[in-house]
């Protein structure tokens, strides 16, 4: 049980890993919204669409009927939450939108107390301090506007209810839901998409993030995310707003306020807190009969 544990942790790191990386990709792309959104999402269908027909032996179809209406679910919250996310920071500042990111945590422990999943003390006070955290390196939110405040708080709940749903049927893949979040997402952007602009520059970084930051993400989350109770999920998440300035730091030298360098450390403690606590043993939830 430590053992899986400590393996979901890691996953679910290197998936905040995987999506912190979207600011060295996305400062260099030259073009517009939608076709960011689109170009992402197809090449994270693609490398998912090979991920998924690795992993279930060629046996994609039967991986798709598993999942289930909880698959559906995953799918339509995965992909509003990745929509939501992009068209928020047009209505609202970063520091907003990253603030309410931060509640993603505090609402997957408030939903998976209600599917029956026990939260740990330790993990309470770990996502207290996270949040306070990602305040101090945003410098708290400011009055968002109503539709602002409306996409990034969908943000959140959407991505709360994926980590949820994906713990609580833990018992089958969500990589085929995962996959099918980036189509949907792909069918939303497309149209409104000019292919016309997209140089040989802005279609390697397309693939880039389409691949490695959005793609190799939800690969990692999918596996993680099913071994360890849905609040640490959301929490070993806000990693990623703590790397994401540090990589554009090492690689294009933009460097973050100290404001923000002591937020991410109270972050990355409260990580640490979580780490370094035995692991609970959960309550199993309720597997539906076949």
């Amino acid at each position: 049980m430590r053992h899986d544990v400590r393996r979901g942790r890691l996953y679910v790191a290197l998936a905040a890993v995987a999506w912190s990386t979207a600011g060295l990709f996305q400062r260099e792309l030259t073009v517009d919204l939608a076709t960011q959104l689109a170009g992402r999402a197809l090449f994270a269908v693609l490398g998912l669409g090979v991920y998924v027909a690795l992993a279930e032996r060629g046996r994609v179809v039967r991986s798709f009927r598993a999942s289930g209406r909880a698959g559906l679910a995953v799918a339509a919250l995965m992909a509003s939450s990745s929509g939501a996310f992009i068209a928020a920071l047009n209505y609202t500042s970063v520091a907003n939108v990253l603030f309410l990111q931060a509640l993603a945590p505090v609402l997957a422990a408030i939903f998976g107390t209600f599917a029956g999943e026990r939260v740990a003390r330790r993990t309470w006070l770990a996502t207290a301090v996270a949040v306070a955290g990602v305040a101090l390196m945003v410098g708290g939110p400011s009055r968002p506007s109503a539709v602002g405040f409306l996409l990034s708080l969908l943000m959140s709940i959407s991505f709360a209810g994926t980590i949820v749903i994906t713990r609580h049927q833990r018992h089958v893949s969500m990589a085929p839901a995962t996959w099918l979040s980036q189509v949907l997402v792909f069918i939303c952007a497309a149209p409104f998409a000019s292919t016309s602009d997209i140089g040989a520059e802005d279609l390697a970084l397309l693939a880039g993030l389409g691949v490695t930051q959005i793609g190799l993400g939800l690969i990692f989350l999918s596996i993680g995310a099913r071994l360890i109770p849905a609040a640490e999920v959301g929490l070993i998440t806000l990693l990623e707003i703590v790397l994401g300035p540090l990589w554009v730091w090492i690689a294009l030298s933009e460097q973050p306020s100290a404001t923000t360098l002591a937020g991410g450390a109270v972050v990355l403690g409260a990580v640490v807190i979580l780490a370094v606590g035995e692991p609970v043993e959960p309550e199993e939830p309720a597997v539906p009969p076949p």
